[in-house]
């Protein structure tokens, strides 16, 4: 894995613009950096910008104007095995799953390391334990289609986490899942970002916000504006 260097936020937007065609801008003068080991929030009403923002921190879009920088380099300039480096370092949880159907959950969780090309004896006993730690270990042969919303989401986390990113993107991970198991992936995030990855959970859920003091990040008629939280 390709260490941050010291003192380089893992994301930096400044002064970032984002319109789609000539509409109008979705995002405006966006600016704020995620640091390594970093906790936060992003939250909003809907249609605020927030998917907008993840895509463009996974490189998936270009800003209209301003400057990214992700892992220390500039967005604009990234392509090819660089922009394929930094999506390795960077997990998504979506708040549809995205599972394959005919896949196992083992095999959901294990396919970023098989298109990486790695062998199964290297990451089998690592998928094994990961899946355990999410409180699925007795689920590895079971289906997508009979799993619960909330089984589902912690496979998709599983999966997101299986690569080691450095910093962890979820997408309203909570939206399908009741108070108590909202909590409890709530609870997987905080562990992992103790662990020292990076966490954004993307949300409009007060309730869960309100559960731990953390930053947050909030979008507004596409401005942005931080709120540190207590410190």
């Amino acid at each position: 894995m390709n260490a941050v260097v010291v003192g380089e936020p893992v994301v930096a937007f400044d002064g970032v613009g984002m319109r789609f065609g000539r509409g109008p801008e979705i995002l405006r003068d966006v600016s704020f950096a995620i640091e390594p080991r970093s906790f936060q929030f992003l939250t909003g009403p809907s249609g605020a910008g927030k998917t907008t923002l993840l895509r463009l921190v996974l490189a998936a879009l270009r800003p209209t104007r301003g400057h990214i920088r992700l892992f220390g380099q500039g967005a604009s300039r990234i392509s090819g095995g660089a922009l394929t480096d930094v999506r390795r370092r960077t997990g998504i949880v979506f708040q549809d799953f995205r599972l394959l159907d005919h896949l196992s959950v083992y095999q959901n969780v294990a396919l970023p390391l098989v298109v990486r090309g790695r062998d199964e004896a290297g990451y089998r006993a690592e998928v094994i334990e990961l899946l355990q730690w999410v409180g699925l270990g007795g689920q590895l042969d079971r289906l997508p289609p009979i799993l619960s919303g909330g089984e589902k989401q912690r496979v998709a986390i599983a999966r997101a986490l299986i690569a080691r990113p450095e910093l962890i993107l979820a997408d309203e991970p909570t939206g399908n899942v009741d108070p108590h198991l909202a909590e409890r992936l709530l609870h997987l995030f905080i562990e992992l970002n103790r662990l020292g990855t990076s966490v954004v959970i993307a949300t409009h859920d007060l309730a869960l916000m309100d559960q731990v003091e953390a930053r947050r990040l909030i979008l507004s008629d596409g401005l942005l504006f931080v709120d540190e939280g207590a410190s």
